[in-house]
């Protein structure tokens, strides 16, 4: 059985370069396919005969060259729209929802964006009524300021 797989090692390199290419499906910043690059350079060395020592050199080699090389740009090429990826509350800036709870004139109040429902104080100190369309233009903590959306 051993024998078997010492002569026929190009198949554990496809299964490993196969398995690597399903993870990445899972994962997608491109890490696991480099592992999957390297594991195809093998498959080759593999067919051609070389021995295993070699084929695990390759391995390494090619998969490091790939993670140098083919993922920086691969990332770079698939995010160039996207220099700043703003996240968890700082999204919130341009978001648009509706007045949940009046919010007072120089005071405070309540608006419900996506589900969630925040402090919020209008951006000229002006009063809001319950249901009016607002903009967030600014967040301090977790008080944002709205605006009015024009209809």
């Amino acid at each position: 059985m051993i024998e078997y797989f010492l002569n026929n090692l190009w198949q554990f390199w496809a299964i490993l370069g196969i398995l690597g290419l399903i993870l990445e499906l899972s994962s997608g910043d491109f890490f696991i396919v480099c592992f999957s690059i390297g594991a195809c350079f093998s498959l080759i060395a593999a067919l051609l005969g070389l021995n295993f020592t070699t084929q695990v050199v390759i391995f390494a080699i090619a998969s490091a060259l790939s993670l140098w090389l083919v993922r920086p740009a691969m990332i770079k090429k698939l995010h160039k729209d996207k220099d700043v990826r703003l996240s968890n509350a700082d999204a919130l800036i341009g978001q648009e929802g509706r007045v949940s709870e009046e919010i007072d004139a120089n005071g405070h109040g309540r608006v419900a964006i996506d589900g969630d429902d925040w402090k919020a104080v209008s951006v000229n100190g002006e009063a809001i009524a319950k249901g009016t369309r607002v903009r967030v233009v600014k967040r301090e903590s977790i008080i944002i300021t709205v605006e009015v959306v024009e209809p």
